[in-house]
């Protein structure tokens, strides 16, 4: 049901003549990540050694504490790598693109779908941890498109096993940057499928 929902709304998002291929509700898999666009890229210098062990430190201590290096070879420990990518690539921006813009005070969905034209990356409006069928019509409703690339910018797409979970999608862009995605373990993997099969055309 929520699958027809946000295709209903893709529907009208998308340009006159241009269809929707498939669509996957999704979240950015978690672990090191592309590098931010040079316009968000933080001015903390790299070579401070000292900095990031204090902020790794810091981030065992209290997860309440963050401190950008730290952050990422926590994120890159624990689980893994998420993406690669230099400042301004696909993946760069895309990730850019559904981080929350603080103070985040709700959760959106995230939304991938492919069209026979390009590769979106939509956001629902607000949704709530308990919600009723009219809370989960009402975010579907505000689901708008943050992010897109044309199919040519896309160098592959493929499913497959990261670590404990058999269900991550990975989206490889021909700048050379990649950027993975992922649903709960405990739901089906069709939809990143889907969208792979879509975007590689098997």
């Amino acid at each position: 049901m929520t699958d027809v929902r946000y295709r209903e709304r893709l529907n009208q998002l998308v340009e006159p003549g241009e269809r929707v291929l498939a669509i996957a509700k999704t979240e950015i898999a978690q672990g090191a990540l592309p590098a931010d666009p040079p316009a968000t890229a933080g001015s903390e210098s790299s070579g401070e050694r000292g900095g990031v062990v204090s902020g790794v430190l810091l981030n065992l201590i209290s997860p309440l504490v963050s401190f950008a290096a730290g952050d990422r070879l926590v994120d890159r420990i624990t689980h893994g790598i998420a993406g690669r990518g230099a400042p301004g690539s696909a993946a760069s921006t895309l990730q850019h693109s559904r981080r929350p813009v603080p103070p985040a005070t709700s959760i959106e969905d995230t939304i991938l779908a492919v069209t026979d034209r390009r590769l979106l990356v939509c956001a629902s409006g607000p949704v709530k941890l308990w919600s009723s069928q009219a809370d989960d019509e009402r975010a579907a409703a505000q689901t708008r498109v943050v992010w897109s690339t044309p199919r040519s910018a896309v160098a592959n797409a493929r499913v497959g096993w990261h670590r404990l979970n058999p269900k991550r999608l990975r989206i490889d862009f021909t700048d050379d940057s990649w950027l993975a995605f992922t649903v709960p373990i405990a739901e089906s993997g069709k939809p990143l499928r889907e969208i792979a099969n879509a975007l590689t055309g098997r």
